[in-house]
């Protein structure tokens, strides 16, 4: 075990060496990543996002909100995170130099040499670390990021494990290519499909409420199983049926985008649409899991952090304390 973390140890910025300058939670005891049950990092990644910048400050508004506003102890559940899990931030992964000036206005000549590097750079990271972490060392990833771009190297990585993915947002995220670009924060649902590193009937969306007429064929034509939010308000009751049944005895992958929430709770994500789904909402969603299924990965993307504006990293903590305190991650205690 020590030797996992030699190797991932060099990958990574500490936490205290972050923009944040703290751990996620600031957890007073003391968790060393030999006893941890997750280990939660962060990809500061702003480069192929195609309206409002910002993603790169996630990792930084998530340590924030958590160690300095926000409580551990989840009211609903009358308990605190540290009685269920033990979770170890190991940082923000190194991204190269190329990414350097990450949410900038880049309209350079180099802009598609700069992301062909940065995903050649993922696509060799990531896995990297999903072996180490969850493979080799028993623990379960939790990435936050950082563009939704990071979520296709993150499933592509534990496709062996056959996963069933619960996807919220607001967009399909099934795009073919955008302005030109194949891997991106539009594209990656599209290209796990297509290169066949998960199924259709193995891929649930939440809260989808914008995408076009290729998008919902994709969808379609795969087997998909879609809960637009009009879903969720008219009947909310089937969606959670739906998922207790299906998440029965199965691993999962939780790939959450903020903007699945409503746009008045979104105010620095760069893509916030109307129509989205309320915290309670997706508090109910998230308890719906049969308690049978177990977690082994997840990635809380397209969080932001604009002009001192908390709220945003605020709900997005919260939303992650509750899946981890979902009891659908089975401890090495």
């Amino acid at each position: 075990m020590e030797n996992v973390f030699d190797l991932l140890e060099p990958l990574f910025v500490k936490p205290e060496k972050t923009p944040a300058r703290c751990n996620f939670a600031d957890i007073p005891q003391s968790v060393s990543f030999i006893d941890s049950d997750v280990v939660l990092y962060g990809v500061p990644l702003d480069i192929t996002t195609s309206f409002g910048k910002g993603t790169n400050r996630g990792p930084e508004a998530l340590r924030l909100t958590s160690s300095r506003q926000i409580e551990t102890y989840i009211f609903e559940e009358k308990t605190s995170i540290q009685d269920l899990l033990k979770i170890y931030d190991i940082g923000d992964l190194k991204l190269p130099p190329s990414s350097a000036a990450q949410g900038h206005k880049d309209h350079n000549t180099n802009k598609n040499k700069t992301i062909n590097s940065m995903t050649a750079f993922l696509d060799q990271a990531i896995p990297k670390i999903t072996g180490l972490l969850y493979n080799d060392g028993n623990k379960v990833p939790l990435m936050i990021g950082g563009e939704h771009t990071l979520s296709y190297y993150a499933i592509k990585s534990m496709a062996c494990e056959k996963p069933l993915i619960i996807h919220f947002d607001a967009h399909r995220d099934m795009k073919e290519q955008y302005e030109g670009i194949k891997i991106c924060h539009t594209t990656p649902f599209f290209h796990l499909l297509n290169e066949g590193y998960i199924r259709g009937n193995d891929l649930i969306q939440i809260g989808i409420r914008q995408g076009d007429r290729e998008e919902n064929k994709m969808a379609e034509d795969n087997g998909v199983a879609t809960f637009e939010a009009w879903n969720v308000y008219d009947n909310i009751q089937s969606v959670k049926d739906y998922l207790q049944v299906k998440t029965q005895h199965r691993k999962l992958y939780i790939s959450f985008d903020i903007d699945v929430y409503d746009l008045p709770y979104v105010p620095c994500t760069g893509t916030p649409e109307p129509f989205g789904l309320n915290p309670f909402q997706v508090t109910e969603i998230i308890r719906s899991i049969d308690k049978s299924a177990q977690l082994i990965g997840m990635d809380m993307v397209e969080v932001s952090l604009k002009n001192n504006d908390y709220r945003e990293g605020t709900l997005a903590t919260h939303t992650l304390l509750r899946i981890l305190a979902s009891r659908l991650i089975r401890t090495r205690r």
